[in-house]
């Protein structure tokens, strides 16, 4: 649950920290531009892991990013709010500075902590997507705990401007709930958070049961040692075979140097974009935009679309450990199914803030359903293939990491001129539906 928790939870609490930070609403324009910035942290760690990897030690890299995600999110809870005169204007240095090492320590788990699951036994690397999917939801329910954007509609009564009688008119205004607990109590939470992912992983490493799950350290040691010798044999001579044959022993040879080269090129290809696409899709694309699709049918449909999208995460992770299901074809489907299922949600945040079937309840019944299918299908494929590139060895899972954080960077970098800049979206009135018939 470590690994996204931290910045999770920086985007659930933004309609608490907007109103007291001179950024205000342009925050999530300055986090979207900082998470970028700190894809420095993965592609270190990728490069390392490609030309230096000796000098690469996995272990001192996540208790690393673990400390820092602890002391960042503790720190925050005493200077979120801090401001410095800056270029001419007020700032606050304190968030954003602290806000940047958060998204290091998130972006790098992608590549520090699913290698890392190579040291353990197969079937575990579905819980850990299982971990990851909460890392969403629970920051996700403590807010919902807080109050966070709980909106009660209250008659709002004001006198007609120009009236030479005393005529006045009548609306529903939305009125934003006070918190159940302060923005700081939250950031120490997320610190709390952390400590328990660096005791987890303690654990991992050192308690006796624990131990009996991981593969012995001699046969880790030898995998990794394999691959490195494979990939210079490789780098020195050229294949003269045929890709696709029987060996004397009756093994097929291996048809790509990637992995245990099970699986051709252009597979290997269509594994990558799809991973990419699904991240892009699932942790850029769509959330940026999911208030405009919801909040126009109302604020339960957007509360409910929100729960049910935290929800089908470490859903699809489990239906995964019960039904894995590895061909290529299936995760094609569902990836087109769900591509299929955003675009209309991505339509509806675009007709915002008159969407169809705006009056009646059909309309909600469909935009819940619609974010839950969404996360539902694409992370099922996410967790497969993370499945399939685990068994392709510690490289591929390296690998699996930095194009995780490829294709989110490039999602986010689609949307931020598009909703920062451009503004092509516009957000619709939980209480006030001023659509024709």
């Amino acid at each position: 649950m470590g690994s996204w928790v931290a910045i999770n939870g920086m985007w659930v609490e933004l309609p608490l920290i907007v109103p007291e930070i001179p950024e205000g609403w342009y925050l999530p324009s300055y986090l979207t531009v900082l998470i970028q910035v700190a894809n420095v942290g993965p592609l270190c760690v990728t490069l390392m892991h490609r030309y230096r990897p000796q000098m690469l030690n996995e272990l001192a890299a996540i208790y690393t990013i673990i400390g820092i995600g602890i002391l960042a999110s503790f720190l925050l809870a005493f200077f979120w709010k801090e401001t410095l005169f800056v270029a001419g204007s007020v700032h606050s240095v304190a968030l954003l500075v602290l806000a940047f090492f958060l998204s290091i320590v998130d972006c790098t788990s992608s590549v520090t902590f699913l290698p890392f699951m190579m040291r353990l036994k197969p079937q575990y690397l579905t819980t850990y997507f299982v971990g990851e999917g909460f890392s969403g939801l629970v920051p996700g329910t403590a807010a919902i705990i807080q109050g966070v954007g709980m909106v009660q509609c209250v008659n709002h009564t004001e006198r007609v401007n120009g009236s030479t009688e005393n005529s006045t008119t009548s609306q529903l205004q939305a009125w934003y709930q006070p918190a159940n607990f302060s923005t700081q109590v939250f950031f120490f939470f997320l610190s709390l958070m952390m400590v328990v992912c660096l005791v987890a992983f303690l654990l991992l490493n050192y308690l006796p049961l624990v131990q009996q799950e991981h593969k012995s350290a001699k046969c880790y040691e030898t995998d990794i040692t394999k691959g490195r010798e494979l990939k210079a044999r490789n780098s020195r001579k050229p294949e003269h075979k045929p890709m696709i044959t029987q060996a004397e022993d009756g093994k097929p040879i291996k048809q790509t140097r990637f992995g245990t080269g099970r699986y051709s090129w252009s597979q290997v290809l269509f594994i990558f974009v799809v991973l990419a696409w699904a991240n892009a899709l699932t942790n850029a694309v769509l959330p940026s935009v999911q208030s405009y699709s919801c909040l126009p049918y109302g604020n339960n449909a957007y509360h409910l679309s929100a729960i049910f999208a935290a929800l089908a995460n470490p859903l699809a992770c489990f239906i995964s450990m019960w039904m894995p299901n590895r061909s290529l074809l299936l995760l094609g489907i569902l990836t087109l199914a769900g591509t299929t299922i955003g675009s209309y949600i991505m339509a509806m945040a675009v007709l915002s803030p008159c969407p169809v079937l705006i009056h009646g309840h059909t309309g909600t019944t469909l935009i819940v359903i619609s974010w839950l299918l969404f996360v539902l299908f694409l992370s099922y494929v996410k967790v497969m293939i993370g499945i399939i590139l685990r068994d392709e060895g510690h490289s591929a899972l390296v690998w699996c990491g930095a194009v995780v954080q490829l294709g989110s960077m490039m999602g986010a970098l689609t949307m931020f001129p598009l909703v920062g800049v451009y503004r092509i979206f516009k957000s619709g009135d939980p209480c006030n539906t001023q659509c024709p018939i």
